[in-house]
C-alpha cells in the first residue's frame, strides 16, 4: 500500500461501510466524523510508541536573559530530547570543542549546585522561573542539565568570557518530534509507507463501532496484525530490535 491522503483514506472506509461517496472530507457530517477519527486514530498510534521517522536534528533555544544565562527551551513540538551536545569553544579558538552534556535529575543538580563555593568569581546565583535560586559556574562548558518544568533545560555552567547566555547556535540536539495533523483532502500523514494499512485499519475498525455501532471483524483482524507487525517495525534505517540467537548458526 502506498502512501495515501486523508480524503483517500475516509473514502476507502466509507467505501466499506457503504456510506454515500462524497468529493471532500467536509462534504457530510459522517465524512467529517470519519476524519476525525482518522485524526484521534493517528495520535494514538504515534503516542504509542518513538516513531524512528519522527526523530530529529533540532537546537535549543536561548533564554537571550543574562539573568538566566544557563536556561534553555526545548522546541515547542518536542515529544522526548535525546541527547543534547554543546560547542564549548574557548575565546580566540577557531576548533570547535563540541561535548555531550548529561541528564541529571533536579535533585542531583541541586545537590551539585549547593556544593559550589558561592564566594568564588567564578560561581554565581541563578534564579528561575519558579523564584527559587541557585549556583552555576560561569567560567567553563556545561557539563550537566535538568528540568524543573519539562520545558525549560537548566545547565551547570557556561563561560561568561565567550557569551552572556548559552547559545542556540551551539548546541546540537537529536529528539523525537511530535507529529502535525492536519484536517485537509490533501494532507497525508506523517507515517512511514508500511504503517498505513495500520492506520486504516485502526481507524476502519474504530468508524465501524462509533458510527455504524457495530462491529466489523475483518477490520479489527486487520488492525491486531498490522500493531503486532508495527511493533517489531518501524524504521527504515537501522536495524531496529535485536533478538538474541543463542549461538544458533
Amino acid at each position: 500500500m502506498a502512501k495515501m491522503s486523508l480524503l483517500a483514506l475516509a473514502q476507502d472506509i466509507a467505501s466499506d461501510m457503504n456510506s454515500d461517496e462524497f468529493n471532500s472530507i467536509t462534504d457530510t457530517l459522517e465524512s467529517v466524523q470519519i476524519a476525525k477519527i482518522i485524526e484521534s486514530t493517528y495520535f494514538e498510534m504515534m503516542a504509542n510508541k518513538n516513531w524512528p521517522h519522527l526523530r530529529q536534528l533540532t537546537t535549543l533555544d536561548s533564554s537571550g536573559d543574562s539573568t538566566k544565562p544557563t536556561h534553555m527551551k526545548m522546541p515547542e513540538n518536542t515529544k522526548e530530547l535525546h541527547s543534547v551536545q554543546y560547542d564549548g569553544i574557548k575565546l580566540g579558538e577557531t576548533r570547535s570543542r563540541v561535548q555531550e552534556a548529561t541528564y541529571i535529575t533536579p535533585d542531583e543538580f541541586l545537590r551539585r549546585s549547593n556544593n559550589l563555593n558561592s564566594d568564588k568569581d567564578v560561581v554565581q546565583s541563578v534564579t528561575d522561573f519558579s523564584g527559587v535560586s541557585f549556583l552555576v559556574k560561569n567560567n567553563t562548558r556545561p557539563e550537566v542539565y535538568t528540568s524543573f518544568d519539562d520545558e525549560w533545560l537548566v545547565f551547570d555552567s557556561f563561560d561568561n568570557t565567550v557569551d552572556t547566555t548559552l547559545m542556540s547556535s551551539k548546541t546540537q540536539c537529536t529528539a523525537t518530534m511530535s507529529p502535525a495533523f492536519t484536517v485537509s483532502d490533501s494532507f497525508i500523514p506523517d507515517l512511514p509507507t508500511e504503517a498505513f494499512p495500520a492506520l486504516l485499519a485502526e481507524a476502519k475498525s474504530t468508524c465501524f463501532a462509533r458510527i455504524k455501532q457495530a462491529a466489523d471483524g475483518k477490520s479489527e483482524q486487520q488492525a491486531v496484525r498490522s500493531r503486532a507487525w508495527l511493533s517489531r517495525k518501524a524504521w527504515q534505517a537501522g536495524t531496529g530490535i535485536q533478538f538474541p540467537d543463542y549461538g544458533r548458526k
